[in-house]
């Protein structure tokens, strides 16, 4: 729903070299050099769908800690192209990545579908929602009424926004809606230059808390239960995992380790996030993954895994809006086949 201007993160490895001077066994080798043993692994790579934040955290634990070497995974995390993740993964150059169901939809549905679907989610519920300065008013969604809401001009955004402020007892057509330039949230509600955002609690929302903003907010899902649908999740290449069955299945269960253990520890996972991604505010990563390690989880013990129900219930509310070039059939896009049983 935005547009990528990330930093490009690579990697780097450090490779075992072999002594100038030594014996023919140096040469031939009766140990694998790091090169060698990287070889011997399975490569995947995994696109984010953003620059580093704590949605990413266990990721980057299972990578850190060893848990995809130990699984026989060499796994390289990539930015996502202009064109996002989806892209990359339906195309085949990325195994696996980060998207969200409803931004997946035209991957998933319709005639430009692609071997794509999510195959855990990040987060159990949907955090996201509209925040704006304490006390103006928008801690409701008939609030929004004669303000400023900065937008990107997506039609499900925008019908979701509809149909919540006139489930409040609001008029949406006296919304002000305004192109989306923000990049930083804490800045733009204090110049005033938008009144309310739809933002992402765990990141945004937590951001203005540590800058000591108080705000207003509400949550969708709070308002109706149809947009409790699943955002971030974990997207794989369809015709690879089904013809790497064991693999898929392997990096899911050591992700899940790292996402358990971001869960059960978030200091340590957000010190790991910071190792890798040490452009980011400390403040904000730490606070931010206290709040998320909660939501990894949430109320299901099975992490990853996506409720049918939950799942098709938005798809089917897009159906009836018509907000979609085609009718999307139950059970679309997604599959809790390869997550750890």
């Amino acid at each position: 729903m935005k547009k990528i201007i990330a930093i490009l993160l690579t990697c780097a490895m450090a490779l075992g070299a072999a002594a100038g001077c030594g014996s023919p066994k140096n040469d031939t080798g009766s140990k694998a050099t790091s090169d060698e043993k990287s070889e011997n692994k399975t490569k995947i790579t995994f696109v984010l769908d953003w620059t580093p934040n704590t949605n990413h955290t266990g990721l980057y634990v299972a990578k850190d800690k060893g848990y995809f070497s130990d699984a026989g995974l060499d796994v390289e995390i990539v930015q996502p192209p202009e064109d996002g993740a989806e892209m990359l993964v339906g195309s085949g150059k990325a195994q696996f990545g980060v998207s969200f169901q409803d931004s997946m939809l035209p991957v998933v549905a319709g005639d430009n579908k692609m071997p794509v679907e999510a195959v855990a989610a990040l987060m159990q519920h949907n955090t996201s929602g509209i925040i704006s300065l304490k006390g103006k008013g928008m801690d409701r969604p008939k609030g929004l009424e004669n303000k400023k809401y900065a937008t990107w001009d997506l039609p499900i955004e925008k019908a979701t926004l509809k149909e919540v402020v006139e489930a409040d007892g609001g008029d949406f057509g006296k919304v002000k809606l305004i192109p989306s330039t923000v990049t930083d949230e804490v800045s733009a509600l204090q110049s005033g230059s938008v009144d309310a955002i739809w933002i992402f609690y765990g990141w945004a929302g937590i951001a203005t808390e540590v800058a000591g903003l108080e705000t207003d907010y509400f949550a969708f899902k709070d308002i109706d239960p149809v947009f409790d649908y699943y955002t971030p999740v974990i997207i794989g290449n369809t015709d690879w995992m089904k013809k790497n069955t064991d693999t898929a299945k392997a990096f899911l269960a050591a992700l899940e380790k790292g996402y358990k253990f971001a869960a059960d520890k978030p200091g340590d996972g957000a010190e790991i996030l910071l190792k890798n991604a040490p452009e980011l505010d400390k403040k904000l990563v730490v606070a931010s993954q206290e709040y998320i390690s909660e939501q990894y989880k949430a109320d299901d013990a099975k992490w990853g895994y996506m409720d049918p129900k939950r799942w098709n219930a938005f798809y089917n509310w897009i159906n009836n809006n018509d907000l979609f070039d085609v009718k999307v059939p139950e059970n679309t896009g997604f599959t809790n086949d390869y997550l750890p049983k």
